[in-house]
């Protein structure tokens, strides 16, 4: 009896031991190069820490189900076995390619970095290269879990059901998953057709702000103050908006000023120059002042410069109207805008009064009182 024991317990040790040790050693020994990659600073070294961490779980995993096929244990348990081994290994290669997708993406943006003057090519490729890689992701993810799923016979059998209803159930999950569906669909067209990239200034529901995150469902879109917009992917496709820097970053920036009839135009075109060219934030490109409209009492004086940003315009168009208006009161007070009033003294010092003023000449049109006095009447 103890020698068919331990000729029994042998049947169980000796393999799953051999693959449990095997396994631990392959372990350990990934995980210690992986320790080692990532102390260097290489893209092989990157590609050995992606790969070599999902490694370090799915070949002890491999080693293991390879050795329970060869212990003599009941059929129901020894399926058991092999499918809770199956599920892990599935949810291995799903981290791997998952991690794959991250390197990729992550290659990319270091290629491509937009800590340079002119970025909008690499803001393209970034965009591209986030919105398809979480995509991706997700698709990844979604395929593993249905692999998982399908494994259960139950799950199998309800599949078979869903497919004999196909119709109805189809139109159901249509309408159910919309949103889901919209949100993939709009980032594919956003990372295909680009009408917006990261770092772009956009104006969204009135909010002026820049694009910080596109991710698979939403957008985020940092205001001006630090506040933090989440639009759905689908609104950028469905609903107009202003962006800024949708082929370049340079913008054009206008400072209004209401000004009196006497304004030199020509000193103030020539001042105007002088803060564009001592302004660091002009671009050398447009320095005009124009008059662009008038009223009874004062001209309206547009004042247009131009920037390499919105964000530069936004300081240069401040800096010119309080240069301006600094210049215009230190040197040309009388062009600052006045309130006006004329007053008008009668001849009270020679004795009459505004009554008694003559008004021959003056027409004046008929009262009730005097339509006795109007020819024709009797």
């Amino acid at each position: 009896m103890d020698a068919w024991s331990w000729s029994h317990w042998g049947d169980y040790v000796v393999p799953l031991g051999g693959a449990l040790l095997l396994g631990l050693l392959v372990h350990f020994g990934l995980r210690l190069l992986a320790r080692r990659a990532a102390q260097r600073d290489s893209s092989r070294a990157r590609w050995v820490r992606v790969v070599t961490v999902p490694m370090a779980f799915a070949l002890p995993l491999l080693f293991v189900s390879v050795a329970v096929r060869t212990v003599p244990m009941p059929e129901s348990q020894l399926e058991l076995w092999i499918h809770l081994l199956r599920l892990a290994l599935l949810a291995c290669v799903t981290w791997l390619l998952v991690r794959i997708v991250g390197a990729i993406e992550s290659s990319i943006l270091r290629r491509n970095p937009m800590e340079i003057a002119d970025n909008l090519h690499a803001r393209r490729i970034q965009t591209q290269a986030r919105v398809l890689s979480r995509i991706a992701m997700g698709t990844i993810i979604l395929l593993g879990v249905s692999l998982a799923l399908m494994t259960f016979p139950a799950v199998r059998q309800i599949g078979t059901t869903l497919l004999a209803s196909a119709g109805i159930m189809g139109l159901v999950a249509g309408i159910a998953a919309r949103p889901v569906f919209g949100n993939l669909i709009a980032g594919l067209q956003i990372a295909l057709a680009q009408p917006i990239r990261l770092d772009d200034v956009v104006i969204v529901e009135g909010e002026w702000g820049r694009i910080e995150e596109i991710s698979s469902t939403y957008v985020v879109v940092r205001i001006w103050d630090e506040r933090r917009m989440v639009v759905p992917l689908s609104w950028f496709i469905e609903n107009p908006f202003q962006n800024w820097t949708r082929s370049t970053a340079q913008m054009l920036g206008t400072a209004f000023l209401w000004l009196d009839y006497r304004t030199p135009m020509d000193q103030v075109r020539a001042e105007l120059e002088r803060i564009c060219h001592d302004d660091p934030r002009w671009d050398g490109r447009v320095c005009i002042a124009q008059v662009t409209e008038t009223s009874e009492h004062v001209m309206q004086v547009r004042l247009l410069v131009s920037a390499r940003d919105s964000g530069e315009a936004f300081d240069l168009r401040c800096a010119v109207r309080e240069r301006m208006i600094a210049f215009l009161a230190e040197h040309h007070p009388q062009a600052l805008p006045r309130l006006r009033a004329q007053v008008e003294r009668h001849a009270e010092a020679a004795g009459s009064s505004p009554a008694q003023l003559p008004a021959a000449g003056i027409p004046s049109s008929p009262r009730a009182e005097d339509v006795d006095d109007l020819p024709g009447t009797p």
